[in-house]
């Protein structure tokens, strides 16, 4: 039997990945999994990586949680699992490490990679939203187009060396940095879905931020952090916060917390636990010219809600931009008849199950 906490929580039946990605995630991942021959591709890009050899490296030099060996958070691994109604319930290792971490690796057989210095970080619902989080990752198929980022970013690195390959190749790394990103906000959501404690994931959040000194955190304070660090009033500071995202795939922890604290309140959260969301067996039909759409809205509300300088003179040329793209994307779909959202295509349909 799994741990259940003393509160009531909802099991989400048949949830789809869809209810808690990110508009700008959830965009790329329905055009890419209705790619034709898209799984052919990762299918090659997988095959240089031993997934094999990679579990057994973890097999072998980490603890395999189960029921015996960290059994709480083998029953956290699989409580989540069974909140998400994930298919299967996902290996899970512990490894031994003071950085703070945790991973969903692989694609046939998707498993969890935690660090010990995550787990001494956290309390037991801290460490069920970052299970949770991990969880998402899983559902929503993400380490497979991570996977992708890491093969491109080998590659750039070898042809550095080639000044117009380098370059073209970083700009789409840059790109995929952005969407790997909020992709960190949308399994943060997951998180919170399986957890269903919004305060143990507000510090969790912190925590990553400031260590273990709980006593010395007050969400309140870094709420109003994270609205001083969007509202910076010189435009060389808002010009210093996009130079500091190059190469991070990870949001800064108070935007993490901003976010999440926003989806959390919003209405968002509680339509789900109603059990307002979309179920997988409809991600077939998803629009790919409608999560654009979605996704461009989702930005242009994001920039209207920023107090930062910058983002009021890009806002204008981004939503003429968003605009030309919802109007080639709804030709296109013109043009193919039923649409992109006749869900032929390829096997990738099924990579969010």
């Amino acid at each position: 039997m799994t741990s259940v906490p003393d509160r009531a929580r909802v099991r989400l039946t048949g949830i789809s990945s869809r209810a808690y990605e990110h508009p700008a995630d959830r965009s790329a991942l329905v055009a890419l999994r209705k790619l034709s021959g898209f799984d052919v591709l990762l299918s090659k890009l997988f095959g240089l990586i031993n997934e094999r050899a990679l579990r057994l490296t973890f097999l072998a030099g980490a603890v395999k949680v189960s029921e015996r060996q960290f059994p709480h958070i083998h029953a956290l691994v699989r409580d989540g699992a069974y909140i998400l109604d994930l298919p299967e319930v996902p290996e899970c290792y512990v490894m031994q490490s003071p950085i703070v971490n945790a991973m969903a690796i692989g694609r046939d057989r998707p498993f969890v990679v935690v660090t010990t210095g995550l787990v001494n970080l956290h309390d037991e619902e801290e460490l069920r939203w970052v299970i949770g989080h991990e969880l998402g990752h899983i559902l929503s198929g993400h380490a497979v187009y991570r996977t992708m980022m890491l093969i491109l970013i080998q590659l750039a690195a070898r042809i550095a060396w080639m000044p117009l390959g380098y370059l073209g190749l970083r700009a789409i790394i840059w790109g995929l940095e952005e969407w790997f990103r909020k992709s960190e906000l949308s399994c943060d959501r997951a998180g919170l879905l399986a957890g269903q404690d919004v305060d143990a994931a507000r510090r969790a959040l912190m925590k990553l931020a400031g260590g273990p000194y709980l006593s010395e955190l007050n969400p309140d304070a870094f709420r109003e952090q994270a609205h001083e660090y969007d509202a910076v009033p010189d435009l060389r500071d808002s010009i210093l916060k996009l130079l500091q995202l190059q190469g991070n795939t990870h949001p800064f922890a108070v935007v993490r917390f901003a976010e999440l604290d926003r989806w959390a309140t919003d209405g968002s959260y509680e339509s789900i636990l109603a059990g307002d969301y979309p179920r997988r067996e409809t991600d077939r039909d998803a629009s790919v010219t409608e999560e654009m759409k979605n996704a461009a809205n989702s930005y242009r509300e994001s920039w209207n809600r920023s107090e930062d300088p910058l983002a009021g003179i890009v806002r204008g040329v981004a939503e003429t931009g968003a605009r030309a793209a919802s109007g080639l994307f709804d030709r296109l779909g013109g043009n193919r008849g039923s649409g992109s959202g006749s869900g032929s295509g390829s096997s990738n349909d099924n990579d969010n199950n």
